[in-house]
């Protein structure tokens, strides 16, 4: 399954995103994450010391070529993922986006043709794909995320992220994804929970799950330790832990 997980910045897609792929791997299955923002954090999310990551973990643009549909891997997927995939706790494997090394050097055409390949290529049912979309909604404009199966949208319960939620739904509905489903996240009461629960209903979106807000999240971060490594957190990972079982075809 190919998931990418999608939102507002600030709404806590990287931290879901880390959080549901280690725990995703602790039970067995073979997990890759993606790391799809310019601006990467997932390896810190998921606990890959700074050291790891350095000049690894990102497929060079040579390695694409254009092909009748789309951009597509030159060489089989499996073989890149083992020559440039870097090992993160309980045995996730990373790769990332790859960022601007310059200011003024255009745009990152060529990093989104990575990412369209890599998800084009990687058909393994068994497999969980976690990808972490940046805020731009540039990954749907683009396209780069019409090979997933299933989108995960991020929420939080105030106006300007259910925006973000409801702009996002429109482009995805126009992409050949046959899942799209709503996470609230930092929820704080019954009239948070309320605030998400009418806007879904009212924009017909289904809603995978709930997940608490929690002062633990800032100071695990604070910390540099990953959520699902913070014990204070337990709640919080609980919730993430309930989403696995509910991010399949909700797509009205």
């Amino acid at each position: 399954m190919r998931l990418a997980v999608a939102g507002k910045g600030g709404a806590g897609k990287t931290t879901i995103s880390a959080t549901l792929a280690r725990l995703e791997a602790r039970s067995g299955r073979p997990v890759l994450a993606i790391d799809a923002d310019a601006n990467p954090n997932l390896s810190a999310a998921l606990g890959v010391p700074p050291a790891a990551t350095e000049g690894r973990g990102v497929i060079p643009a040579s390695l694409v070529s254009r092909r009748i549909g789309g951009p597509g891997l030159t060489e089989p997927v499996d073989d890149v993922l083992d020559r440039y995939a870097v090992a993160a706790p309980d045995g996730v494997r990373l790769l990332a986006m790859g960022s601007p090394a310059h200011a003024d050097e255009g745009c990152l055409c060529s990093a989104h043709a990575v990412v369209s390949s890599v998800l084009q290529d990687l058909s393994s049912v068994d497999r969980l794909v976690v990808v972490d979309m940046e805020a731009s909604p540039e990954h749907l404009s683009r396209g780069t995320v019409r090979h997933v199966d299933a989108i995960c949208l991020v929420a939080e319960p105030y106006y300007r992220s259910l925006e973000t939620v409801r702009r996002m739904a429109a482009l995805v509905d126009e992409l050949p994804v046959r899942s799209v489903t709503v996470v609230a996240n930092k929820v704080r009461s019954a009239r948070d929970e309320q605030a998400i629960r009418e806007f879904c209903e009212r924009h017909e979106f289904a809603l995978a799950g709930l997940l608490p807000y929690s002062d633990e999240v800032g100071e695990a971060d604070r910390a540099r330790v990953p959520l699902v490594e913070w014990p204070a957190a337990a709640v919080v990972v609980a919730a993430v832990a309930a989403l696995a079982g509910e991010l399949g075809p909700h797509r009205p």
